[in-house]
């Protein structure tokens, strides 16, 4: 079963819960804002199902998200930012803001980001970016001989995370251009989300524990494993992306692994007009949309067509949550003592969801 609750009370609600596990006020409300458009834009895998496994990462495991991060310039144009431990959601969004400011002093900025929790939907920081007038590409990632669970291709055994990327281009309205996506088949979230509806994956996603393929989602925790999309070009994509992570220095030698995370802005201003260069994008996506679609199709969309889309719905509709998801964050909220009532609502909170 499904219910729909308002994108107010669902930031509101999840404030609280992140207040009760010591999260300061402006860092709560990073990782309430963070979850809660990842469903308003239709990716449910990193939405508020999320929030029982950061509670429990933060509360059980010493990791608390009260820290603020610290940035040391490694170069011009080159920097790191030290999480302390904390909220990736928070992190991630703070070092984007970061970057993205010293990009517009310096032309480009390529920042990495160390010792953070989960960072989420990596578009959330693209689209950060696009709406500063500026390319952003992030990466994320891992990999060595038995780590992760996605196969390296032509593999029996897993090698790689599911090293997502994520790029943002300004068009200079409220449909900014997004690409996002793990380079494997399919997000583990969306995997989590499957199970919560009890619906089965596509055909090429993963394998059993056999080496077998296979649409179960119990076969993947069973032992199984993600295969990376596009086979070979998949592949060679998610290495990429482990090794621009390692840009920080993430090589571990004797266990001969890497990883990292890379946020890269271009100032749009430093090669042309902003205002040209958007007219420019969005006449020619408007171009690639009006080509007639195929059957089967209603229309041809580009990147960050869908998540606009999904976002004008839920905001009137409200956001739709499966009785798994609500079972497991009530159980939190009162666990936490946080109250489950529309009264926590403020008034800041509908302004941002109006």
């Amino acid at each position: 079963m499904v219910q729909r609750y308002s994108p107010a009370f669902i930031h509101a609600l999840t404030r609280q819960l992140f207040e009760a596990v010591r999260a300061p006020r402006h860092v709560a409300d990073a990782i309430a804002e963070s979850l809660v458009e990842a469903n308003l834009k239709g990716h449910d895998s990193h939405g508020i199902l999320r929030i029982a496994g950061y509670l429990e990462s933060y509360q059980n495991r010493g990791r608390y998200p009260e820290d603020e991060p610290t940035f040391e310039e490694r170069g011009l144009r080159t920097g790191t930012c030290d999480g302390a431990g904390g909220s990736g959601l928070y992190i991630a969004k703070i070092a984007t803001e970061r970057a993205i400011e010293k990009a517009k002093e310096l032309e480009t900025y390529q920042m990495v980001v160390e010792n953070n929790g989960h960072i989420g939907r990596l578009g959330a920081y693209a689209e950060i970016a696009a709406k500063a007038g500026c390319i952003g590409i992030i990466t994320t990632g891992s990999g060595g001989a038995g780590r992760g669970r996605i196969l390296p291709f032509g593999g029996a055994k897993p090698a790689l995370g599911t090293n997502p990327m994520a790029i943002g281009v300004p068009t200079g309205d409220e449909s900014p251009f997004i690409i996002d996506y793990a380079t494997s088949a399919i997000a583990a979230g969306k995997m989590f989300f499957a199970e919560t509806q009890g619906k089965d994956l596509k055909e090429g996603c993963i394998v059993d524990k056999e080496g077998r393929p296979s649409v179960k989602v119990q076969d993947y925790y069973d032992g199984g494993n993600l295969l990376a999309f596009g086979k070979h070009k998949g592949y060679g994509m998610s290495l990429v992306v482990v090794l621009l992570g390692a840009l920080s220095g993430g090589f571990d030698l004797k266990e001969r692994s890497a990883g990292g995370c890379l946020i890269q802005i271009m100032d749009v201003e430093a090669f042309t007009p902003l205002s040209d260069y958007q007219q420019g994008v969005r006449a020619f996506l408007d171009s690639v949309k009006d080509v007639p679609p195929a059957a089967g199709f209603d229309q041809v969309l580009v990147p960050g067509d869908p998540e606009f889309i999904a976002r004008k719905d839920r905001l009137v509709n409200g956001i739709e949550v499966w009785d798994m998801t609500i079972d497991e964050i009530k159980e939190w909220a009162e666990k936490l003592d946080v109250s489950w009532d529309e009264d926590s609502i403020e008034a800041s909170d509908r302004a941002r969801y109006a």
